[in-house]
């Protein structure tokens, strides 16, 4: 990180700023390409460790680079306020941002599915357990992420 002096290293701080997001995007390379993407998320901070899951349809651009593709980028920002100044080169901006790598793996436990989707249910809804029918668990595809390398910044 360039700017050590915008790092965040206090766990709780970034604990609180991942906890109020709701908007993870992923980065795929793609033979050549990047792909990248926003999703709603869910997160479990197993003693630092952060697992991130994430659904979806199983098709898709998306789905096929997971079954492929381990090695992704993700990022989540927000807390933006633009800091106005008199000329245009002075104009600023407040921020917190989370950046990192992890690894991707498709979700096929039942059990584990469930975890998953109660995870992004509770960040979206802050309820923490829902009842999902068979065949909604079967269509539907459940990404785990688990960061590999994290850092955080803010202004």
């Amino acid at each position: 990180m360039r700017r050590k002096d915008r790092e965040i290293t206090d766990s709780s701080v970034i604990e609180a700023f991942i906890a109020k997001e709701k908007i993870i995007r992923i980065a795929f390379y793609d033979d050549g390409d990047i792909y990248i993407l926003p999703v709603n998320y869910g997160y479990i901070n197993d003693n630092g460790r952060y697992i991130f899951y994430f659904h979806g349809a199983k098709a898709g651009r998306k789905y096929e680079l997971a079954k492929g593709s381990p090695s992704i980028g993700f990022e989540i920002d927000g807390c933006y306020e633009l800091l106005e100044a008199d000329t245009a080169c002075k104009f600023s901006a407040k921020y917190q941002s989370v950046i990192g790598t992890g690894t991707l793996t498709l979700v096929e436990d039942k059990n584990e599915k469930i975890r998953g989707l109660d995870t992004i249910m509770k960040q979206a809804t802050a309820r923490p357990q829902w009842s999902y029918e068979d065949a909604m668990l079967n269509a539907v595809a459940v990404f785990k992420l688990e960061a590999d390398k994290m850092t955080c910044k803010a202004k």
